[in-house]
């Protein structure tokens, strides 16, 4: 292990010699939180004789192109949609802001809920009022299992939003609602809901957890409680998730906008500037020289 940190170390002094404006690169990527072997791959596309300023641009329209996002297709063309996420990421005050921005544009007429979360004290309560206050059908299936033939009945619909149970990444129940949603691509599609708040580790844990249902995009929310945004990002780039909206407060509708990959990249810059995030050259040394070292 000491020959190679030595090697590692060896390899990123070189690596910093012939390509000081790729190392400069890579250190401000790690600031920014993005993974390792996505910050490389970004740099390893970078002509030899590329500029700094230049490859700032590169680096920024590359992580933009790479996010995926959707765009505002729901509040667009409607659909059905089930939230799925952990507990605590804001699946239901994403639904209650999404239902608003719809009676806002479209009206009441259209839209049906669903509060299918009976795991959660007051979670279906909590839905009823929202429907009561937007003045909108609000559906309770007998069981989970239920629920795709509860969705079948509201075909006169044009958007359909499903609040889930909340669940911890070990819950033992979680694969069996999983399941139910897979076999129910053909009724609904299912977003995941993360929180921008949570470690990269957490999130890519969570992303793997929930893939049993086939999530077709995810929800970004409490933007504004990170301290960086590149670890987000860089799991949503790697898994191919498209991101559809981002939350950044608690207020309704206010607070929430359709995901605009070039702004969140730029977001990210920003907010790794404004902490005075700093990348320890040590860490540097053992993330990438060992890469170069194993490429030499």
């Amino acid at each position: 292990r000491m020959l190679e940190t030595q090697l590692a170390q060896l390899a990123w002094s070189e690596r910093t010699r012939r390509a000081p404006v790729h190392t400069e690169l890579l250190r401000e990527l790690t600031e920014i939180g993005i993974a390792q072997d996505l910050a490389d791959h970004l740099v390893g596309q970078l002509d030899e004789r590329i500029d700094l300023t230049q490859g700032r641009r590169f680096a920024i329209a590359g992580l933009s192109q790479y996010l995926l996002v959707t765009g505002d297709r729901w509040l667009d063309s409607g659909g059905r949609v089930a939230f799925v996420g952990a507990t605590g990421v804001g699946k239901t005050t994403m639904l209650a802001k999404l239902a608003v921005r719809w009676i806002l544009r479209h009206g009441p007429r259209d839209l049906a809920l669903v509060a299918s979360d009976n795991v959660r004290i007051g979670a279906q309560d909590q839905m009823q009022a929202l429907g009561q206050l937007l003045g909108v059908p609000v559906h309770v299936p007998e069981r989970f299992e239920a629920l795709p033939e509860l969705v079948s009945r509201l075909e006169r619909h044009r958007l359909v939003l499903i609040d889930t149970p909340g669940s911890s990444l070990r819950d033992a129940q979680l694969g069996a609602r999983l399941a139910v949603l897979a076999n129910s691509a053909s009724k609904l599609e299912t977003a995941l809901v993360l929180a921008a708040s949570t470690q990269a580790g957490a999130l890519e844990e969570a992303v793997q957890r929930f893939r049993p249902a086939n999530p077709a995009c995810c929800l970004l929310t409490k933007v504004d409680e990170a301290t960086s945004l590149g670890g987000a990002l860089s799991v949503l780039i790697r898994a191919r998730l498209p991101l559809s909206y981002t939350s950044d407060g608690q207020r309704v509708p206010e607070d929430l906008r359709p995901a605009r990959s070039l702004e969140l990249v730029s977001q990210a810059v920003r907010l790794a500037k404004a902490t005075g995030a700093a990348a320890d050259e040590d860490l540097l040394r053992r993330r990438f020289g060992r890469l170069s070292h194993a490429t030499t």
